[in-house]
């Protein structure tokens, strides 16, 4: 479990320090306390903070890009999340990711998890392009 300072909390959900330090003192942020009594925040609550608010988590700032990366894609269904598990198993790799307070799950090559290098805790992002949608409901 990453734990952030409050300073780098408030720097992942877009809000000052002392944003931050009201919402742990009115309770809306849930924090561990280290022995000298600073609070740390869980990267999971960061998640969390994000999802109510209707924001994806922020993508790692990077100095260079890697050749042969991915500039930009058309495809809009994108959902950004973390690594949680990967299985590789002959060819194919089972990758969950963990998009908020939910999971999904996709099969890929072990090639591609090789070459993206998908580790757990490491952020990934799911492009999710398909022909139809089907829409459900639980039986009331």
């Amino acid at each position: 479990m990453a734990l952030l300072t409050v300073r780098g909390a408030a720097e992942r959900l877009g809000v000052s320090y002392s944003t931050v330090k009201q919402w742990i003192y009115k309770g809306a942020v849930r924090t561990v306390r280290t022995r000298g009594g600073h609070h740390r925040v869980a990267e999971s609550e960061i998640e969390r903070l994000l999802a109510a608010h209707g924001r994806l988590p922020a993508l790692p700032r990077r100095a260079r890009r890697a050749p042969g990366v991915l500039v930009a894609l058309s495809g809009r269904n994108q959902l950004r999340g973390i690594v949680d598990e990967v299985r590789v198993e002959g060819l194919l790799a089972q990758v969950r990711l963990r998009i908020g307070d939910q999971r999904l799950t996709a099969v890929i090559t072990r090639d591609a998890v090789e070459e993206l290098k998908l580790r757990r805790g490491e952020p990934a992002l799911a492009v999710i392009k398909a022909t139809e949608v089907m829409i459900a409901r639980e039986p009331t």
